[in-house]
């Protein structure tokens, strides 16, 4: 799957540091945009992270430094951004939640100089040298969401709401195949561009398609100008929606009237009663008070990135990208999922299916 240095060149050593010297760590998150809506808690659960690790003596014994990027730009302009730190040695790694449409046009800039943690539910297939992925994936996500909806609740017409780019568009395609596996169809899509406010049209051809679910494939405001809109026009209450992008930020901003009959799946959510979840809770609470951005999925998958990249570089020793290929396929911490590994370039964890109680989620499944 990865390339491997070969046996002639020796392993680059291993890069300790003194307590004073920082690993520097590039936090591609959105703060700008459609995604911006959950920027606040992706850094700041990235910074908790970070704290965590230099509390514990740093990582390779240099303490941590994150750098935001705004990673809700434009794809072409978050990857030069990015690409030009690391030209310069401005950072020694990548770490964040962002739209796929980012990440493929960063990966390939990068790809073999820096360890990249990529921390977005996508669509899958990420098998560049050198980028680790944290989030779901649609075969684990989205299928195993859609059967249990169909079985508990008779859902056999889904009708696709998705932004117009990469993740949406494939993820679309697999939900064909999966709505026949479930013993339904796909009766309707739309895709839209980012950035869109009104889906007057949209939710009319919904109407019109006699749908019994709707798969919601939209990225923050979106997402919420849809749901309001869904909810104007009482579709609300009659017509039931999945989404795999969905967390507690969006689930306030869309406000708890327009939250009837709404489903979410995703590895994480702020109210799983773990005895790791929990304590991430007060770990958070304590250190930034009650008043901060609330924990949301989207946040805390950037948490996990920083855990990654710490386990990763404890495994291998180093940072070297060929090192990290060699050794960390098989590095594992405990996080607010509890225990992952990586397997691959892909971590695995359990995935939850839940459904919106005004500002909250109340978790009914493991997927």
């Amino acid at each position: 799957m990865f390339a491997e240095t070969p046996q002639s060149q020796p392993a680059p050593a291993p890069l300790r540091g003194t307590a004073d010297e920082e690993l520097t760590v590039a936090l591609v998150i959105p703060l700008s945009g459609p995604a911006g809506v959950f920027g606040p808690s992706c850094e700041l659960s990235a910074r908790l992270a970070a704290a965590e690790l230099n509390d514990a003596g740093g990582v390779l014994g240099r303490r941590v430094r994150l750098v935001p990027v705004d990673g809700g730009g434009a794809p072409e302009r978050v990857a030069a951004e990015v690409a030009a730190l690391v030209d310069v040695g401005a950072v020694d790694a990548v770490v964040g939640w962002h739209i796929s449409a980012v990440r493929r046009v960063l990966a390939p800039r990068i790809a073999g100089r820096v360890p990249y943690i990529y921390t977005a539910q996508y669509e899958g297939g990420e098998r560049t040298p050198g980028v680790f992925v944290t989030g779901e994936t649609p075969a684990r996500q989205l299928l195993p969401a859609m059967r249990l909806l169909a079985e508990s609740h008779g859902v056999r017409r889904w009708f696709v709401v998705g932004n117009d780019y990469v993740w949406p568009r494939v993820t679309a395609r697999a939900a064909l195949r999966y709505a026949r596996a479930c013993g339904g169809r796909v009766c309707g899509q739309e895709f839209v561009a980012l950035g869109t406010h009104e889906y007057g049209g949209v939710v009319r051809a919904i109407e019109r398609s006699a749908a019994d679910i709707v798969l919601m494939l939209l990225i923050g405001a979106d997402a919420v100008h849809f749901n309001r809109a869904y909810a104007s026009h009482g579709l609300h209450q009659s017509v039931l929606r999945l989404s795999t992008h969905m967390d507690e930020n969006m689930l306030m901003a869309t406000g708890a009237e327009a939250t009837e009959n709404l489903w979410a799946a995703a590895g994480y959510f702020e109210t799983l009663a773990t005895a790791e979840s929990l304590e991430f809770n007060g770990r958070y609470a304590a250190r930034f008070g009650t008043q901060a951005p609330v924990l949301s999925s989207l946040g805390e998958s950037c948490y996990e990135g920083v855990r990654l990249l710490a386990a990763l570089a404890s495994r291998a020793h180093s940072l070297n990208v060929r090192t990290l290929l060699r050794a960390g396929s098989a590095a594992a911490y405990e996080g607010p999922r509890g225990a992952v590994r990586l397997h691959g370039n892909h971590v695995e964890h359990p995935i939850y299916l839940a459904r919106a109680d005004a500002f909250d989620f109340d978790i009914v499944a493991q997927l």
